[in-house]
Parts: C-alpha cells; sequence; structure tokens
C-alpha cells in the first residue's frame, strides 16, 4: 500500500547540485523573503526599522514587490485590503517595538473582516527574549502579548532553521478559514546572521477546509424546504468564500427573501425581487426577520450593526452557517453549522426541495416601501443625492473603501454594491483611517479597476501621508472627503444624546492645495456637481482627490 507520505518527490541532479552549493551572502532575511516567494506571494507591504533592515536588504534580492507606506497602520490596512481583494494572504513587514505597536489597530480590523494579513515583525536579538531587560532599542518586554488577543496565531523564530516552518504554519493559519491576521516575530540577529542553507523552494501551506457535517445540513434543508416564511441574512462570509452565486441559487429554489449585512454588501444582487437590501438598521427590516419561521444566517454572527443594535429578537428557527466557531449561537440559540459558507450552502443545495411562494416579491416589496417612506419624512434629500452620484460615477466593478464616516454609514443601508467584494469599511473594528490607505492596497492587488476612497476630514487627517504613496507608485485611487468641519458622525452622536457636542470641531488644512503639493490633482466640488468630477477622476489614470464641503445628517435610529 502506498501512503501520501511516502509520494515524495526526488530531487534531480541539478536541484541536488543548487541545495549543496546555495549563493554566497545571504542572511536570514533571505529565508523570510524566499519563504514568501516559495508560498505564492508576490507583493509585500510595510516600512523598513533598524531591526528589520535585514528583510528589507534581501528584497532587493528577490522578486518581491515592495510597497512602502508612511505609517505603520495604513501599511497594515493596505495589506488588508490586499487580502480582501484578491483572497490570498499579504505579507506585511514592520519592526520592533514602534512600527510593531503602531500596526495593532490595522490587525485588529483584520480580524474583524476576516482578511489575510502575514505579519511579519523583527525582535530584540535572541539573547533579550523572555522578559529580560537588555535595554535594545525598541525592547518591549513581550511584544507578542501586544498582537496575542488580537491576531490568529503567533508564531515566534529563534534560529534561521525555524524561519521557513513559522512563515509557512502562519501562511496557513491566516488563509484557514475564517481569514484573518497572524503574527511572526524574528530577532534581530537572526535576520542579519549568515546562512548556508539550501534556498528555499515552493511550499505547501495549503489550509484545510471548514467542511460541514452532513446530518446539519440535511436538517437545514429539510426545515428551509418546509417552511412557511423562511427569510437569508447574507453576512461578509458569503463574500469572503465566494458564495454568492451558490446563495443565489438557494434563494430563487426556495424562494426566501434575502437581507445582506453591511459586511456582506453585494452577496445577493440588489434589485433581485428577493432582495430585502442592506436596511439593517431600520424596524421593518427587523420586524420582517422576527417573524420568519426559519431564519437562515450565513457568514454572519449577528453582532451589533446586524441586529440593529441587539434589538433583534428571532421568533422561529434559526439556522446559523459560520466559519468562525466563536460566533457559532454567540447571539442566537441556532442549529449551529461550523463550516465554509461555500461548501455549507453547496451540501444544502444538494439536498434542499423545492418551495415555492409567490407572495414572496410582493412582502419584499412592501417592506422596502415602508422603508423608504420612513426615509422620505425626513427631509434627507441632500444625503440620497450625494449616495446616489458616488454610485452614477463608479464603475460597476471598481471596488470602494469607506472610512467610519456619515456618508459610509448611508452607503451601508442605501449603496448598492452591484458585485460581491466591491465595498468595503472598517465596519468591523470601526476605527478611522481605513479608507484611503486600504484603497492603495486595492489598487496594487488588481491595476485593472480604478479605486474610490471615501473619508470625512476628520477621518482624512489620519492619512494625508499616504497622498505621498499613491503619487509615487501611480496609484489608480480617486479619494472622496466630505469635509464638514470636525467628526460628524460623533457630532450628531454626542448632540443627540447629550444636547451639545464636545471635541469635535477640527481645524483642517485646504485639502485642495494640499493634494496639489503632494502632486496629486484635486478639485473642490458641490453635491450638484460630484458625479460630474468623480467621475472625471475616476476615469483619469493615477490617485486623485475630490472635496465636498457638505453637513450631512444621519437617518433617524429605530433602535432607540
Amino acid at each position: 500500500m502506498t501512503h501520501d507520505h511516502d509520494l515524495v518527490l526526488r530531487p534531480t541532479p541539478a536541484q541536488i547540485e543548487a541545495a549543496l552549493n546555495p549563493p554566497p551572502g545571504r542572511t536570514g532575511g533571505d529565508l523570510v523573503v524566499e519563504t514568501l516567494s516559495g508560498l505564492g506571494a508576490t507583493t509585500v507591504f510595510g516600512i523598513p526599522g533598524q531591526h528589520a533592515l535585514g528583510m528589507f536588504d534581501a528584497l532587493r534580492r528577490s522578486p518581491l514587490r515592495y510597497v512602502g507606506l508612511r505609517v505603520e497602520n495604513n501599511a497594515g490596512f493596505a495589506a488588508d485590503a490586499y487580502g480582501r481583494i484578491t483572497g490570498e494572504a499579504a505579507p506585511l513587514l514592520l519592526s520592533t517595538g514602534p512600527g510593531a505597536l503602531l500596526s495593532l489597530a490595522a490587525l485588529q480590523e483584520a480580524a474583524a473582516a476576516s482578511a489575510p494579513v502575514v505579519a511579519i515583525a523583527s525582535q530584540v536579538p535572541v539573547a533579550g527574549l523572555g522578559g529580560g531587560r537588555r535595554g535594545h532599542l525598541h525592547e518591549l518586554r513581550d511584544q507578542q502579548a501586544s498582537f496575542r488577543d488580537v491576531v490568529k496565531s503567533v508564531h515566534t523564530v529563534r534560529t534561521p532553521s525555524q524561519i521557513p516552518s513559522a512563515i509557512a504554519a502562519a501562511w496557513e493559519s491566516a488563509l484557514t478559514a475564517p481569514h484573518g491576521p497572524v503574527w511572526v516575530e524574528i530577532p534581530q540577529d537572526v535576520l542579519t546572521a549568515e546562512t548556508t542553507l539550501p534556498v528555499v523552494t515552493a511550499m505547501d501551506a495549503t489550509p484545510e477546509d471548514v467542511v460541514p457535517r452532513p446530518e446539519l445540513t440535511a436538517v437545514a434543508a429539510h426545515l428551509l424546504a418546509h417552511a412557511e416564511r423562511p427569510v437569508i441574512i447574507a453576512g461578509g462570509g458569503v463574500v469572503r468564500s465566494d458564495a454568492s452565486g451558490k446563495l443565489r441559487a438557494l434563494a430563487e429554489r426556495i424562494d426566501a427573501p434575502v437581507v445582506t449585512t453591511f459586511g456582506g454588501k453585494g452577496a445577493f444582487p440588489w434589485k433581485h425581487p428577493l432582495s430585502l437590501q442592506s436596511w439593517l438598521e431600520d424596524r421593518h427590516t427587523t420586524d420582517f426577520l422576527e417573524d420568519a419561521d426559519v431564519l437562515l444566517v450565513v457568514g454572519s454572527g449577528l453582532g451589533e450593526l446586524s441586529s440593529n443594535y441587539h434589538t433583534f429578537a428571532p421568533r422561529g428557527r434559526v439556522i446559523q452557517i459560520e466559519a468562525d466557531a466563536g460566533k457559532l449561537e454567540s447571539n442566537h440559540p441556532a442549529l449551529g453549522i461550523h463550516a465554509d459558507a461555500r461548501l455549507a450552502l453547496q451540501a444544502i443545495l444538494e439536498t434542499v426541495g423545492e418551495r415555492t411562494d409567490p407572495t414572496a416579491p410582493e412582502r419584499v416589496a412592501a417592506v422596502l416601501g415602508r422603508v423608504r417612506d420612513r426615509i422620505a419624512a425626513q427631509d434627507l434629500d441632500l444625503e440620497q443625492r450625494v449616495v446616489a452620484a458616488v454610485r452614477e460615477a463608479l464603475p460597476a466593478r471598481a471596488p470602494s473603501f469607506w472610512d467610519m464616516t456619515i456618508l459610509a454609514y448611508w452607503a451601508w443601508s442605501a449603496f448598492d454594491a452591484r458585485h460581491p467584494n466591491t465595498m468595503h469599511s472598517a465596519q468591523g473594528a470601526g476605527g478611522l483611517g481605513y479608507a484611503f490607505p486600504a484603497a492603495l492596497g486595492a489598487a496594487v492587488a488588481d491595476p485593472s479597476q480604478p479605486v474610490l476612497a471615501v473619508s470625512g476630514d476628520g477621518g482624512a487627517m489620519y492619512s494625508l501621508a499616504e497622498l505621498a504613496t499613491a503619487r509615487q507608485y501611480g496609484l489608480d485611487v480617486t479619494w472622496l472627503i466630505v469635509d464638514d468641519g470636525g467628526y460628524g458622525i460623533l457630532r450628531e452622536y454626542m448632540t443627540d444624546a447629550y444636547g451639545e457636542a464636545t471635541g469635535t470641531e477640527l481645524t483642517r488644512p485646504d485639502f485642495v492645495a494640499l493634494a496639489e503639493s503632494f502632486g496629486v490633482p484635486a478639485v473642490l466640488t458641490t453635491p450638484d456637481t460630484l458625479a460630474t468630477d468623480l467621475t472625471k477622476s475616476l476615469t483619469t489614470p493615477g490617485p486623485s482627490v475630490v472635496v465636498l464641503p457638505a453637513l450631512l445628517r444621519m437617518f433617524e435610529p429605530t433602535h432607540l
């Protein structure tokens, strides 16, 4: 009998000769970049630092493309977006201490949004590991402790020979569903030490599929086929697992209305007769979901934003498909199916019976009509015109990245993401400064499409340094900055809660003049000219900035 582990490829004489006589002058840093290349990486993001110079020196001897940003947190956001767009792991190279710590907020967003990022940081020399206070520059008592609660896994290297295995293990962890960021740290002296190890060749770090248990998908199929009022909530897991086609096939087979979460935008066609769109922050939608006798939740943990701020209380049977075991039944009792969304939907499709409900489109239309009437009664024409102008200007397959700003909050509910994996925001962790550096990462990942970033003036101030990055690499990103003079959404929250706002008003620069000082074309626009100005910017190669002075308001919440 032949076992898989017996099928080891025998090296050729030429390969043996190359292994016995590796090129001279290589270091631990070369092992890092060789391993990344062997795993299939083509691009790395990061910022050099003194302890990490061994990695960066090795980059010039490798085929990897290096994209350097100006702030480590922004480099993390760029890697996050690269991972989201490509579905591949995005290497992020960092230095010890301050450089590493500055990436924490970006890695939290990658963890919350399940973006595969492989962060590789330097460390103090090996003798300083273990908590001894030797006084090295950048020294932390326990650097990995700062990351252990944020990332999926932590991998520490102590010798050059450990580098390929540690990075391969991290790579597999990052790409195992649910995707996420991982942390590798390598001491400075290990990175700079000369090595006679053979050049790292192709490595296999293929993750195991998260496969559903067949008895659970059989029960789910039975419940859905025999339901009176089935409804589907489609989350970000549908997008990440490329399961949109299977979602649509299931919805049409059982005539089930579908609502997408803010992370699942584009998972289901916006104008489909069964589409409830994304109006999750609306009591009419919440009521409809609560009335379902069987609710299928795919790729969502039904967290705060997906449950109308935890006011959603399902009365029917809940089926939850989720690759993150920690999210299974974390908010509601359910038939919990721990699985990749695509594999679970495929299994259900193989056994589910057809169900016909000619009233479903009418019931969906009635809910959307009530939502429209509620919004129409609030004098929010300006906000709806701005959302419509952005949609008109943005090509259907062009990705967009949204900061935590009022226009993004509108877009979560009201923007038609016409294709899966084209609308991304920082709603996972909710930090500021995400949109522009993430858009740069997306432009690196796919230069065939223009990319849109949307920020408020407050969030834009986090990322202004990356105008230099956009210009340096000629990245095709249009940055829409909605200037309302401060932290607009916090101003609204505080005014509503306390009667007046504190700490929300900001002095800001002339964004047009500032962008032009970086050599980036910029224009001041109005709501009436926004669609035209955005269209021009998006169809002109290279970076650009469009500034819209506007005081936008949120629609009234229904969860209070």
